[in-house]
């Protein structure tokens, strides 16, 4: 849920929202113990998203974008989609009957919404237009917590990341805590993301439930906490009690049931708990100490648990290579989404990877307008008659100017063509995207590669050139997930044809 964002593109921040903006209080640091630069810095106030605006974001709540757990199947679904200014957002999109009162969801998202620390996926808007109702929060690119410890892919996690981890999410229950919102719904290691420089963070749609009046736990009843079980009503103990699963899973590696995690430590059999992964790599006073905490938190009695204060402080003592960044600890290259190293990038891509824009020149060049075939232009007689000659010339001057590289010509003239509005072109919108970009306007470059993408939305070529103005705005992890998904558009299309 997370990207960088240049001073550039945050002065049209603005543009996105409907008028009421509410500012920030002061950004938290969550504790002492940062490393890397902080994103919470270019996180904007909450605002109001229009419904259209995040369509566009996900490609029409594409199925594609979608990156929530158990995918079309969940009744409140995550997209990540990427703003006209190419921030990258997360969305959640609440099933249509989850808050049928207006007032009660916005009041809740607003509350959510002003909370601000450098240990949450921060939330940063909503959307409430006839039945919909959606959460918009920074987007974070490097996975979750459960995606690291029961999927990885090359290396388990280290054990001094995993004691960061529990101390990083520890430090945002007690920021929540202060701030009023103690309770979190279904706190499991789906909640927990990593940012771009590898550090754990709580997603925030977990401050908020997933209906007005629905369960606050969708996992296995195994992992619930008693005493929902018995009131179903979520306490800051039952937060305690969850986080105390999450050391489990730390601890093991595994997802564990407590009853059966509890029943090992009772029995003096706590190292069978560990992830055999760690063997040799902990020492036994810390991974008794962590056992202990989770045993805590895992009392049957709510008042027996500790609370998130003194679960921070009990973390901070146990820390280990804390002058080592989160994204080394996790073999993330820094600022760069895990998933983006295997891509196969196609011409354009690596040229626009590279920011090469002598190469990207010659490559559209050469293309010239075939993509554009099948694009709807709807023409009157008359505007035929009246405005077609006038508007062809534009283009054609436009065209010649962009084959001599007489760039600024080329913006006027493909400006003409486009303002007289009587045929759509992606290809224009990619030709003066380039010449922005020649002329050193990434900001401009980028709105051109958006608008490519509006009129033609599975085009690869507008992903590759948003990404190339992204670099050039100094955005590189939202370069790198645009040239992704652009790569994955063209690939779609081959196996197509």
């Amino acid at each position: 849920m997370g990207c960088r964002c240049s001073k550039l593109s945050l002065c049209c921040w603005g543009s996105h929202f409907k008028s009421t903006v509410l500012e920030p209080p002061d950004l938290e640091n969550g504790g002492k113990n940062d490393r890397g630069p902080s994103s919470a810095a270019a996180v904007p106030g909450f605002g109001e998203f229009r419904l259209e605006e995040l369509r566009e974001a996900t490609m029409g709540f594409s199925a594609d974008r979608i990156v929530s757990e158990h995918g079309e199947k969940a009744p409140n679904v995550v997209y990540q989609g990427t703003l006209d200014n190419g921030r990258r957002i997360a969305v959640k999109r609440f099933n249509k009957s989850a808050w049928p009162d207006t007032r009660q969801f916005l009041e809740e998202a607003r509350a959510v919404g002003q909370l601000r620390s450098e240990r949450l996926a921060n939330l940063i808007g909503c959307c409430f237009e006839g039945d919909e109702r959606l959460l918009v929060a920074e987007f974070m690119p490097n996975e979750t917590l459960a995606k690291h410890l029961f999927h990885w892919d090359n290396q388990p996690m280290k054990w001094a990341m995993r004691l960061r981890v529990a101390l990083y999410l520890a430090q945002a229950l007690e920021y929540c805590g202060s701030r009023g919102r103690a309770l979190y719904h279904d706190l499991n290691a789906y909640r927990v993301l990593f940012d771009q420089d590898g550090n754990p963070r709580l997603s925030c749609f977990g401050l908020m439930k997933n209906s007005r009046d629905g369960k606050s736990y969708s996992t296995n009843l195994a992992f619930t906490p008693p005493e929902y079980m018995r009131t179903g009503r979520v306490t800051p103990e039952s937060v305690v009690y969850s986080f105390g699963t999450l050391l489990l899973d730390l601890l093991s590696g595994k997802h564990i049931p407590p009853s059966h995690a509890l029943d090992l430590i009772r029995g003096k059999n706590f190292l069978m708990l560990m992830d055999s992964c760690l063997e040799g790599h902990f020492s036994t006073d810390d991974g008794t100490e962590l056992v202990r905490l989770a045993s805590r938190c895992l009392q049957y009695e709510p008042r027996e648990r500790p609370n998130a204060k003194s679960l921070v402080i009990a973390l901070t003592a146990l820390q280990k290579e804390t002058e080592v960044p989160s994204y080394e600890l996790m073999n993330i290259p820094r600022g760069h989404p895990s998933s983006i190293q295997q891509l196969s990038l196609t011409p354009l891509g690596e040229a626009c990877s590279r920011l090469d824009l002598t190469a990207i020149h010659e490559i559209l060049e050469k293309v010239g307008y075939k993509d554009d075939e099948g694009i709807a232009n709807e023409l009157s007689f008359q505007m035929w008659t009246d405005q077609m000659q006038e508007t062809l010339n534009s283009k054609k001057h436009g065209d010649s100017a962009f084959r001599g590289k007489d760039f600024g010509r080329a913006i006027d003239c493909y400006t003409q063509f486009i303002d007289g509005g009587t045929m759509i072109s992606p290809t224009v919108f990619a030709r003066r995207c380039l010449s922005y970009l020649m002329n050193d306007k990434p900001q401009e470059a980028l709105g051109d590669a958006m608008q490519a993408q509006v009129v033609s939305p599975e085009w690869s070529t507008a992903y590759y050139l948003q990404a190339a103005a992204l670099f050039g705005l100094g955005m590189d992890t939202d370069a790198q997930e645009t040239l992704k998904d652009g790569t994955l558009l063209e690939a779609k299309k081959n196996r197509r044809d």
